[in-house]
């Protein structure tokens, strides 16, 4: 299919530690957790059980993601588009589909009209793992078990809230990047500053290049925004240095890498 390349502007609306030992939360749609399930091998707030610490689970993540995010842009189901209205909504749709048991039942929900032929994430199927329904951190600290009870982890999550809880730091040189990465930006002088785009690299729709990248513009000046699919060395050339994901360009904050996949 032909590429878009009209329009480059980027943008996006922000949608807006404890210790000691505490009794297993019950939680809705929750995985029973033992022990050793409550720790938090890197300190970043996530659960070790929350982690996809197999290699097939990764892969099978980051191929879920970046053909879900890629899809509303080819292949966009209404229900999908009335939900993602900005930049940070486009990461959580294809983050929490990603982690889903990719069942016909779900296919006709999502308004997919085939199956890609990837295999899901094998250690649990969102919402049944240890988190529940919760899906994002938005709080700082390392996990402890009561933070299921007190609304740390939420199914909503803005762009900075996705910055500074959910990911981590791998670069600020695009080659970095790999599959299911996202991309963030801070334009102070916008009301709402931060952004996030995510890294496709090889795309599901296109039969070359291997430095795709997906993101929703947000409001455009009053305008409703959309979702654009653009080759990273095109963004390069963007008209307006301070979304060129360069080291050089102090906007761009750099390649980051979603906890879970610590």
């Amino acid at each position: 299919m032909a590429q878009k390349r009209e329009g480059l502007r980027a943008g996006g609306r922000a949608d807006t530690a404890s210790g000691g030992q505490a009794p297993q939360p019950q939680l809705a749609n929750a995985q029973p957790l033992d022990d050793r399930s409550w720790g938090d091998s890197f300190g970043d707030g996530f659960p070790d059980s929350a982690r996809l610490d197999r290699g097939a689970d990764q892969e099978n993540f980051a191929r879920w993601l970046t053909f879900l995010a890629e899809a509303l842009y080819y292949q966009p189901a209404p229900s999908a588009l009335a939900e993602v209205q900005d930049c940070a909504a486009l990461v959580r749709y294809a983050y929490r589909n990603a982690l889903a048991a990719h069942t016909p039942a779900w296919r006709r929900a999502a308004g997919l009209t085939y199956a890609p032929g990837f295999g899901d994430v094998s250690k649990f199927a969102y919402p049944r793992w240890s988190l529940g329904r919760g899906l994002f951190r938005t709080r700082a600290g390392p996990f402890a078990p009561a933070d299921l009870m007190r609304g740390v982890f939420a199914e909503f999550a803005d762009a900075v809230t996705l910055l500074r809880y959910n990911t981590f730091p791998v670069a600020r040189d695009l080659r970095a990047a790999r599959a299911a990465d996202v991309l963030f930006f801070c334009q102070p002088e916008q009301r709402e500053p931060y952004h996030a785009m995510l890294f496709v690299g090889r795309s599901h729709f296109q039969p070359s290049g291997t430095d795709w990248i997906v993101y929703h513009t947000g409001d455009l000046d009053g305008r409703p925004g959309e979702i654009r699919h653009v080759p990273a060395s095109l963004l390069m050339q963007h008209p307006d240095p301070s979304w060129r994901p360069h080291a050089a360009n102090p906007r761009f904050l750099g390649v980051y890498r979603f906890n879970l996949l610590r």
